[in-house]
């Protein structure tokens, strides 16, 4: 039994909450721990994953939120670094399923984060669990 850490930016909590209970349900289905963090944004994702990581208290992580596109540049930004943060660490072997959704309107980030659609929290609890049997296999 892993223990998985995810780490919500929460900004629209109905969103979150779907995207929380699918990344939740799936991990406790394959037999895992989960606790849940809060930081005030996408940006901050990376940072708390990292020094989750170096705690050394955690198997996994799932990065959780939601950033839907608005008048300014500003989406681009958070959407492009957000998702090179979690890249990086996941590159320096760091297990992590990416459930930040970047979308254009809340209706698309509905259907992504309900469990009964598309359930994109839980895909990202699956890709953790999977990059930590990979991580155990060749670490």
């Amino acid at each position: 039994m892993a223990k998985f850490l995810i780490v919500e930016a929460r900004f629209y909590d109905h969103l979150n909450d779907m995207l929380v209970a699918g990344a939740k349900a799936a991990l406790k289905a394959a037999g895992h721990k989960a606790e849940v963090i809060t930081v005030p944004g996408a940006l901050e994702i990376p940072a708390a994953i990292a020094m989750a990581d170096a705690s050394g208290d955690y198997d996994g992580y799932v990065a959780i939120g939601v950033v839907i596109r608005g008048e300014t540049y500003h989406f681009e930004i958070v959407a492009g670094e957000s998702a090179r943060g979690v890249m990086a660490l996941t590159m320096d072997g760091v297990p992590i399923g990416n459930g930040i959704l970047t979308v254009e309107n809340e209706a698309q980030a509905l259907v992504r984060a309900d469990p009964a659609q598309k359930d994109k929290g839980g895909e990202a609890a699956k890709a953790a669990i999977a990059l930590l049997a990979l991580k155990e296999r060749f670490g």
